[in-house]
């Protein structure tokens, strides 16, 4: 356990505003390594198959994880916590077994469950103290640190107020605050920025970004909210009937090979003969909602970005029509989602 004049350097909130918006912080924390490392898990109940053959490697990146209602992701977190045992497969997080070192485990991740879970008549700081001395934080230590992590969340003298007056968003921010008390190494939040308004969610995470970036904390991040995810996270699980659907970077996932193609229609005749002469083997050709055009590469060996380039100059020269624009387009995380989940019927709780 860190000293509390270092742990008071890392989560001095003052810093933290000098340094959320300077991108040398985008290089700092630890160097990427894998932290979860699930084989073949599995989970049934009764008839009914949870999670099936679920094999990731997670880092200490920031990691999303996505599914419609029923996918498996609770009972994914509530296995990872020791909370629910699989009935298949093993895995290993921070290299202790799940299954064995559940005790261990606990003591070095930060949780905020989706619900509600404060004790009514806590105040803000008693109740984060007392998270802290869960983990084996003595007393005296315990309420230093839960001053210093609300002065993170930004809970100010609303500490000393009881948890039940709280609006949702300041119980969602204590909920953070009892998280991160001791200082874990990795961070599971379910749903964080359920009840918080714009400015808030904004703020919560920054707060995750810079835990992260700075320190090297992992984080796995649970939501529905596909903005949360376009904002924090640098990989992205999909989980659907309670099997891994797509497992990638959220740079690959949207750098699809398509590129978007705008042109200064002369006449009808003109874009209509320029459309089909993009159209080749291996080439489609999609009409945007913007009504530009979206040249898709199906055939990444025969057509490489050069050549796509090469065909449309060629294309524009020969029908004298002028080009707008030529740049790449990413799809929309939203469509990614839809796309993985295809053909699920969501049934599984």
């Amino acid at each position: 356990m860190q000293s509390a004049s270092a742990t008071r350097a890392k989560l001095d909130p003052q810093f933290y505003s000098k340094s959320k918006n300077d991108p040398s912080n985008e290089n700092g924390g630890a160097p990427v390594q894998t932290v979860i490392d699930l084989r073949s898990l599995g989970k049934r109940i009764k008839s009914k198959q949870i999670l099936s053959d679920v094999t990731l490697q997670i880092s200490n990146r920031v990691t999303g994880l996505l599914g419609p209602n029923g996918a498996g992701k609770s009972t994914l977190i509530k296995i990872l916590l020791g909370l629910v045992r699989p009935t298949a497969g093993s895995g290993r997080l921070m290299d202790l077994d799940i299954l064995r070192d559940k005790l261990k485990i606990r003591q070095l991740v930060g949780y905020t469950p989706e619900d509600d879970c404060y004790i009514d008549g806590l105040t803000g700081i008693e109740m984060v103290q007392m998270s802290g001395q869960f983990f084996g934080l003595p007393g005296r230590e315990a309420l230093r640190r839960a001053h210093e992590v609300l002065d993170f969340c930004g809970i100010k003298q609303e500490r000393y107020r009881e948890i039940s007056g709280y609006s949702t968003g300041m119980r969602q921010q204590v909920k953070f605050a009892s998280a991160i008390v001791h200082n874990p190494q990795f961070l599971i939040l379910d749903e964080p920025t359920t009840g918080l308004d714009p400015e808030e969610r904004e703020r919560l995470l920054r707060r995750v970004r810079f835990l992260n970036r700075q320190f090297g904390m992992g984080v796995m991040l649970s939501t529905h909210i596909l903005p949360d995810v376009q904002l924090v996270c640098d990989d992205v699980i999909v989980l659907a009937e309670g099997r891994v659907r797509a497992h990638q970077s959220l740079a690959s996932l949207q750098n699809v090979n398509r590129w978007r193609l705008q042109i200064l229609e002369v006449n009808s005749n003109i874009s209509n003969a320029f459309t089909q002469s993009l159209r080749q083997p291996g080439l489609r050709v999609e009409i945007a909602i913007d009504g530009s055009w979206e040249l898709i590469v199906e055939d990444e060996s025969r057509w490489s970005k050069d050549r796509v380039a090469e065909l449309v100059w060629r294309a524009a020269g020969t029908m004298g029509a002028t080009i707008s624009c030529f740049s790449p387009a990413q799809e929309s995380l939203e469509a990614i989602f839809l796309k993985a989940i295809g053909g699920t019927n969501h049934a599984h709780s």
